[in-house]
């Protein structure tokens, strides 16, 4: 089974994965994750992405979708979860001729949930422990005590932008997978147990 997950900044993309990984025994694929590799091992494509993100300019479709593409080829083209691509038409249908994808899940929360959620994290400086600001007491991590800060791209005007984005580009796919009757659209406005209980669903 080859699946994609959708879903807008802070709809839980990430922990919904690590459950499919460990249940569906399914490649989980992050882009984030890949470019990362590539470019901490200096690989030509690596390098090239680089390059781009060094400009602050995006990284191209065709460069993005040579990641994908190795990475695919890493899996056997077969029992992959895509978690960050594709993120536009133009990459769904470059995908769609080198791989079948099956079902693709779009996490579905509110815009201002969202907002919330992600404006109020807090990360460790020290051990890289995230929670919710709620959860906190003291400014300090439960976990080794150090400090917890927000992140730049956490802030209000950042999170809208990353959502304004997210709106002109990503969610178009929906209708896209939408009239090939794949996609699966799931309500990510309960608890991550909640979410992961209509995930599986869709799957199975």
């Amino acid at each position: 089974m080859n699946i994609i997950l959708l879903g807008a900044p802070g709809a839980g993309k990430g922990t919904q994965a690590t459950r499919i990984e460990e249940n569906y025994n399914l490649k989980h694929i992050s882009t984030g994750d890949i470019f990362r590799h590539h470019m901490r091992q200096q690989t030509e494509v690596g390098m090239l992405a680089r390059s781009y993100i060094k400009k602050g300019q995006l990284v191209p479709d065709e460069v993005t979708l040579r990641i994908v593409e190795i990475a695919l080829k890493d899996a056997g083209m077969k029992d992959f979860m895509l978690d960050g691509f594709p993120r536009n038409i133009n990459q769904a249908e470059a995908l769609d001729k080198i791989v079948g994808i099956d079902k693709v899940i779009d996490i579905s929360v509110d815009f201002d949930v969202l907002t919330e959620r992600i404006c109020g994290r807090r990360n460790c400086l020290e051990c890289g422990y995230t929670t919710h600001v709620s959860q906190l007491k003291g400014g300090v991590c439960p976990k080794c005590g150090g400090e917890m800060q927000q992140r730049m791209d956490d802030k209000e005007e950042t999170v809208k932008s990353r959502l304004t984005v997210y709106s002109e580009q990503t969610a178009p796919l929906i209708e896209y997978y939408k009239s090939q009757g794949k996609l699966f659209t799931v309500d990510g406005m309960g608890t991550p147990d909640e979410v992961f209980g209509e995930v599986r669903k869709v799957l199975g």
